[in-house]
This record gives C-alpha cells, structure tokens and sequence, in this order.
C-alpha cells in the first residue's frame, strides 16, 4: 500500500507521555509491512472538505507485488500496478499514477525520518473492527505538517491517517472501512475498462540548471527533469525533493516579457506558490507545488538560483 500523507493531531498529543522506544519500533514494522503483507479493503478519503470511496487489493507473492484500486464514487476509476509499475488504468487515474511516479527516493526509513520527526506512541485505537495502535509523528520543525497513524496491530499496516497543519486544522483523512488479509485473487484482475499503458522507467537525475539556495533541513532533491508548458511553447524546468514523508515540486518558466503576477493557493494539504524571480537570461515564474506549508513553500520559491550545486541543509 501506499502510505497516503499521515499526519499527527497537534495540540493534546504534546502532553501525553511519549513512548520513543515503542514508536519507532512499530515504524519499522510498518516500514517491512508495506512490501511484504498481502490485503484487501475498502477505504474513504477525505481532502478538502470532500469525500470519495475505493477498493484496494495487494497481493505479494515470489517477492512481487500486484495493486489493484478502484474508486467507488462517480465515474468507474481503475489502476493496476506491478512491483509499483503502471500496467492499466482509466483515464481518471492515469495522471495521478504518472505523477506519483515521479517520485524517487521515498520508501519509508524510520532512522532517517527520526532526525526531522519525533515517534510517539499515544494509546489504543479500533479501526475497521480490528485493534490498532495510535503512533504520533511530530515534525521537529514549522517546514513540515505532522501525522496521527493507527496502525493494524497485526500487520501494522495504517488503517487510519489524519493530516493536520499547525494550527490543528484537519487537512486530509484516509480511513479503512473494512480490511482483511484474507485476499480474492480474482479481485487483482483489470477490467476491460482499464487501458494497457506503457511507462518508460528511468532513473532519477540529480543534475540542472537550477539549484535552491535555501531547503527545509532534511529535504533533498530526489529528480530533475523539463518537460514542454501546457500553457506555452516554453520548456519548463522541473525539481523534486522529499524528506522520506513530505515532497514537493518547483518548475520555472520563462516569462519572455508576459506579465503574469505572483499566487499563492491551498487546497487540503497541497499548496500552490508562485513567485516571479529575475535571471541573467530574463524573468523566470518559479512555481512551488507540494505538501509543505505556505510559508515554506514562499521561502524555497524565492531562493532558486541557476547553477547545479543544490543546499544541503
């Protein structure tokens, strides 16, 4: 399974005991879980103040992993992954797999992911009829949102995740309604609705024109690319960057004299920056899209630059 963005209920949580030990033990379970447990269920997820419904099978076999998502609301919406590879899929779902993919360098690390997070351990929890556990994942800084995770206590797969920003504000929910092990193998099957698509796998490109003055400490760049403007004939400059939870883009494009002013946006958990910066070769609209707050987006915005060498920080 994917692990859905999982974030930590703020205020109350601060003054619980914190049981470290017990935490980060149960992320590294969570951790091996991903690739090694077979399952299937039903799920809602909530973002922005709307809801959808899906189906999820994964069955792990000979040390390959076979997905299977279908989105119950609205129009049929289908995906079908190998070993995290697009095999079919509806054209509502296609982008989103695409996009997702584009992202490297994110499997789940507990020991890295302790330097930016603090594991709690905050109670006991059911969810779906199954026990579970309630782990707390506090950012140790304001450049990043925080998790709340209940954790299936037999599989320790998550299910139940709220993402909530500083303020305590719930952004985004992924929540089991029903979970089992007990998998149907038919159920791994496409539809006829889902089309066959081919995904030419490369690896990540750590090189570019442009590099960041300025990066949330634990952030680093994971790929780079250009790809053409949807809304001109310009090629755009792509980045990504992830801390091992949260990620997001920056694209720069040419402005060639258009006027275009700066923005800023969020919807649920996904944020929208974008800031016009002056180059030797003429305006550039830098654009900061990700799950990262405003403030923060703002500030890596501001600081691209041209040149290879990307901070470290």
């Amino acid at each position: 399974m994917r692990v859905l963005p999982l974030y930590v209920v703020i205020g109350g949580w601060l003054s619980m005991p914190a049981l470290a030990a017990d935490a980060e033990s149960w992320m590294g379970r969570l951790a091996m879980a991903e690739q090694k447990q077979s399952y299937e269920g039903t799920f809602v997820y909530e973002r922005n103040g709307s809801f959808s419904s899906h189906a999820v099978w994964q069955q792990v076999e000979a040390g390959r992993v076979q997905e299977r998502l279908l989105q119950l609301d609205g129009a049929p919406a289908e995906v079908v992954l190998v070993d995290g590879q697009m095999q079919c899929a509806t054209d509502e779902l296609a982008a989103q797999v695409r996009e997702a993919q584009a992202w490297h360098g994110q499997r789940l690390d507990p020991k890295a992911l302790s330097e930016w997070y603090e594991f709690r351990q905050i109670g006991d929890s059911r969810v779906a009829g199954r026990p579970a556990v309630a782990l707390a994942v506090v950012p140790r800084d304001q450049h990043r949102y925080g998790f709340e995770l209940h954790l299936d206590r037999d599989t320790a797969l998550p299910l139940k995740s709220l993402m909530l920003n500083e303020k305590g504000q719930l952004l985004e929910r992924f929540q089991f309604t029903h979970f089992s092990t007990d998998i149907d193998k038919q159920q791994l099957t496409a539809s006829s609705g889902c089309k066959t698509v081919s995904i030419s796998k490369r690896e990540a490109n750590l090189s570019s024109g442009w590099r960041s003055d300025w990066l949330p400490a634990g952030f680093k760049l994971l790929d780079a690319n250009q790809r053409p403007s949807p809304a001109s004939s310009e090629t755009v400059s792509w980045l990504s960057y992830g801390d091992g939870l949260a990620k997001f883009s920056v694209f720069m494009e040419p402005l060639r004299g258009a006027l275009v002013e700066d923005a800023r946006s969020q919807m649920g958990p996904t944020v929208a920056v974008s800031k016009r910066i002056s180059t030797a070769d003429g305006d550039v609209m830098v654009t900061v899209v990700g799950e990262i707050p405003l403030g923060t987006a703002e500030r890596v915005a501001l600081s691209m630059r041209t040149g290879a060498e990307q901070a470290q920080r």
